[in-house]
């Protein structure tokens, strides 16, 4: 019957033509959409992560590439957490800003920063600990008692607070401070007897002491300081970003992937050190 219509052929044609083109449309709406959220699961899933100068923990090559015992450890945990890490080479004060605003998510530092005190969440595992000691020219008195800052200039390096203790030797009027910019130029101060004690962690001057052999420098510890990472509370998935790393932490020490997890106990103070910035 319908071979003689060809009215109803033509209509049943166009109704045909009309269920493609939909389906046709509503195929690539699916596709675009799965890309989109293909594209912002990956983006959900990179990790600003902020660094400093601070060798051989980390530091930033000459081809601006991060790298340090620290910057592979962190890489290892933040791949194993199921994250994209993309590392940010900044100065200590921009680091503290960025963790304030949310800028970045996280940096491998130091452990009870005063000026971050409200404003991160750190890491229950820690890889490694931090060595603040006080450096000074053979001849020079070892520090065994913060009393022996009153009437001498220390060095200190710019940018950093020392965990809030720049603060305090910047409030004794008995004690100077003067600043290097940079671990090889505060060195070269103290050899040219322009302070008499230097504030430097151990890692970086023996980093730095090892290109020149400054043969003449000596040590003496002041305090012992747990690094971990620090999460910005900026970020309303900081508490998960903790709990994910630090998961991701205690699988690879099992796997021998990372350093054993430390125990943290009680950490090295020289006598005589402020009780605040313990």
């Amino acid at each position: 019957m319908l071979r003689n219509c060809p009215v109803h052929l033509s209509l049943m044609s166009e109704a045909m033509r009309f269920v493609s083109i939909r389906i046709c449309a509503l195929l690539a709406g699916l596709f675009l959409a799965t890309g989109a959220l293909a594209e912002a699961g990956t983006a959900s899933k990179l990790l600003k992560i902020a660094y400093v100068d601070f060798p051989p923990m980390t530091y930033q090559k000459a081809d601006g590439s991060p790298a340090g015992t620290f910057i592979e450890i962190t890489r290892k945990v933040a791949i194993e957490a199921g994250y994209e890490p993309e590392f940010l080479y900044l100065p200590i004060s921009r680091v503290y800003l960025y963790l304030r605003n949310g800028r970045i998510d996280v940096w491998p530092g130091s452990a009870n920063v005063p000026a971050l005190k409200g404003e991160v969440l750190e890491t229950w595992v820690s890889p490694f600990a931090s060595q603040l000691s006080a450096w000074y020219l053979e001849g020079t008195e070892p520090l065994s008692h913060f009393d022996q800052l009153q009437g001498k200039t220390v060095i200190t390096i710019a940018g950093y607070t020392y965990g809030g203790l720049l603060y305090w030797l910047e409030g004794e009027s008995s004690i100077d401070v003067t600043q290097a910019p940079n671990y090889r130029a505060a060195l070269d101060m103290l050899k040219l007897s322009r302070g008499h004690y230097l504030f430097g962690h151990r890692d970086p001057v023996l980093e730095t002491l090892a290109m020149s052999e400054d043969e003449k420098i000596r040590e003496s510890e002041i305090r012992l300081r747990n690094l971990t990472w620090l999460f910005s509370l900026a970020n309303p998935r900081a508490a998960i970003l903790r709990e994910e790393f630090d998961d991701a932490y205690l699988r690879l020490a099992e796997q021998g992937e990372v350093p054993p997890i430390r125990e943290f106990g009680e950490s090295f103070v020289i006598p005589g050190f402020p009780e605040q910035y313990r």
